[in-house]
């Protein structure tokens, strides 16, 4: 491999990262969204750990990015109660107690399936669990997404999510859904089906609290 090449092509992701992540984090601050932008996971981290006090609730609303950012053990280790509805041996009825708890919790931390760099924020969900969290309810809602969530206008956010954010995660929780063997959103009517809440975010909650950061790497899918 061409080290020289190598490097040369991560510089240019670099900059291109960084040219989407500030232009969407200056254009989420005129939806009144309190916006980041950080060109390191290291610096991310570093801030959303000053929004977190010992003894505070804390949930995470099953997000990826927020795993491998390593966010929760973070959390943990700074003496925060964490609601986890996927921690292991819970009981349907336990989990579902759980993520009733989350919409009222101290501090909830989700990602994004697509942001526009016109400032906007697109989810989909299957419980509805996180996009009504990230509406009303937790006292802090803090959304971070790497730059690999950035799209360009509505429809290719929409795109985005049929093509590889709502099949990954199908994918990844095993579900029997078209999407989970084809790669790409059929619009099915699966009882399995992950794409039942849409929510797009105009303008940041009237009533919640809400940063949004942002972040030059590819985290989640």
């Amino acid at each position: 491999m061409n080290s020289d090449t190598n490097d040369f092509v991560a510089g240019l992701n670099t900059w291109h990262g960084d040219i989407l992540g500030r232009k969407t984090a200056e254009a989420l601050r005129r939806n009144h969204f309190d916006a980041q932008y950080f060109e390191s996971a290291e610096a991310l981290c570093l801030a959303v750990m000053k929004l977190i006090n010992p003894g505070q609730k804390v949930a995470f609303g099953g997000s990826q990015t927020i795993k491998q950012l390593g966010l929760p053990e973070l959390i943990a280790a700074k003496q925060a109660t964490i609601l986890d509805h996927n921690a292991p041996g819970l009981s349907a009825d336990e989990k579902i107690e759980i993520m009733r708890r989350q919409q009222v919790c101290d501090v909830f931390l989700c990602s994004a399936n697509a942001i526009t760099t016109d400032g906007q924020i697109y989810d989909v969900d299957g419980n509805g669990n996180r996009v009504s969290a990230m509406v009303f309810g937790p006292k802090k809602v803090i959304v971070i997404a790497g730059t690999n969530k950035l799209c360009h206008d509505e429809a290719s956010a929409w795109e985005r999510i049929r093509s590889t954010a709502a099949p990954v995660n199908m994918k990844r929780l095993n579900r029997g859904t078209p999407c989970a063997t084809s790669g790409y959103c059929e619009d099915c009517s699966s009882r399995e089906r992950g794409c039942n809440a849409f929510l797009i975010l105009k303008k940041k909650p009237s009533l919640t609290d809400m940063s949004v950061f942002i972040v030059n790497k590819s985290l989640g899918f």
